[in-house]
């Protein structure tokens, strides 16, 4: 029986070498030239390749593809529509980065809430403060969280025991819950909003002037999804007018930052260069884990674990 071809990235061997079952040809690449010569023999593909360049032709050149797997949770890279008109699956790693940036996000909320940043450089300076630079506490306050799936879900969970009232947007009515059309007429609500949604043209500047302008004054502002999901120049105007008591942005439009952007020059706004996802060790073990689950699954023809809807785009 011939055996099915699996292109991995080299960074998986560790935690997948001697588990895969017999059925499996696995074929590893560590660079992007490759990864192009093994993708047109794939069957079964983890492609993510990082900093080797872009992931649309090796993809392109995936002509035996069946499932392709990323550990990403954004899967905007992707050519969503080649994959959809080539009946691929698609799975990805959503909700795999969900501990580790619902933990920044927690300690973004604290930082802006303890003014932390002047103690660190009081620090720097050897200078005592004789007062707290941040009095607000997160007991009490009332948090937003736009895009209420892996991430989203963790951060109300962490937050609970800190007794923040957290109200989430999904598609689905529940209690606590405000639906895609409710939330705005809500903003004024909040003292933190909180933005973990999946990066879709519907989503993209879904945070513009009108939205800002709606927020109630000295709202913190908390951004692990895209840049584009907010308008910076909207946010930049905010900020400049003093309606923003904080801003925690973990991801930028573009990506870096230019050094010269006026988002670097406000004491009040943290930019955490989308190191919230990054901030771990386990990301490729238990991306493996996933995969060696829905191998089995693939195998048994059951469904897979976090399939991308490759006409929604998450």
């Amino acid at each position: 029986m011939s055996k099915t071809i699996a292109v991995l990235n080299e960074m998986s061997r560790g935690t997948l070498e001697g588990r895969l079952p017999d059925w499996i040809e696995p074929r590893y690449f560590t660079s992007a030239e490759e990864l192009n010569e093994l993708a047109p023999h794939a069957e079964i593909g983890w492609f993510d390749s990082f900093l080797l360049g872009s992931i649309e032709e090796p993809v392109r050149r995936a002509e035996k593809l069946k499932w392709l797997n990323t550990l990403a949770a954004g899967v905007d890279p992707f050519p969503l529509e080649l994959l959809r008109d080539r009946g691929v699956a698609f799975t990805n790693g959503a909700g795999l980065n969900a501990i580790t940036i619902a933990e920044y996000a927690v300690m973004g909320m604290l930082t802006i809430a303890k003014g932390y940043r002047e103690v660190v450089r009081a620090q720097d300076r050897r200078e005592w403060l004789t007062d707290a630079p941040g009095k607000q506490e997160l007991y009490g306050s009332r948090a937003l969280i736009v895009g209420a799936g892996g991430i989203g879900g963790r951060v109300a969970e962490l937050l609970a025991p800190f007794e923040v009232e957290v109200t989430t947007v999904r598609r689905n009515p529940a209690p606590g819950v405000l639906l895609p059309d409710q939330w705005r007429a809500r903003l004024g609500d909040f003292d933190w909003v909180i933005i973990a949604v999946p990066s879709t043209p519907d989503t993209e500047r879904m945070i513009g002037a009108a939205e800002l302008a709606a927020m109630k004054p000295g709202v913190g502002i908390l951004n692990f999804a895209r840049g584009a999901v907010i308008d910076q120049d909207a946010l930049v105007a905010a900020l400049n007018d003093c309606r923003i008591g904080g801003a925690f942005l973990d991801v930028t439009d573009p990506e870096p930052l230019p050094s010269d952007h006026p988002l670097w020059s406000f004491d009040n706004v943290h930019i955490t260069m989308h190191l919230s996802g990054r901030s771990q060790n386990t990301l490729v073990r238990r991306a493996a884990e996933r995969f060696l689950d829905n191998l089995g699954r693939f195998e048994r023809g059951e469904p897979l674990i976090s399939v991308v809807d490759l006409s929604l785009g998450y």
